[in-house]
């Protein structure tokens, strides 16, 4: 019974470091294509939240991805 709380723990721990950061990934790559003047923006907000802990950094990269070939 331990081991199943400390395995869920350790999911926990992951995803919500994970999730952070992604999120600080999306900020500081929003201000970067900011200031060379790309207007693609991904949104900060639970979905975003969600995927990025899901996901990880492959999640963030689908979500610009998918904001590239928006414009197309």
């Amino acid at each position: 019974m331990e081991s199943e709380g400390r395995r869920l723990g350790q999911i926990l721990v992951n995803f919500f470091v994970r999730a952070v950061l992604g999120m600080a990934l999306i900020f500081f790559v929003n201000e970067l294509l900011k200031s060379q003047g790309i207007s693609v923006r991904v949104g900060m907000n639970v979905l975003t939240l969600l995927t990025s802990g899901i996901f990880g950094i492959p999640g963030v990269a689908l979500l610009y991805g998918i904001c590239f070939f928006k414009i197309l």
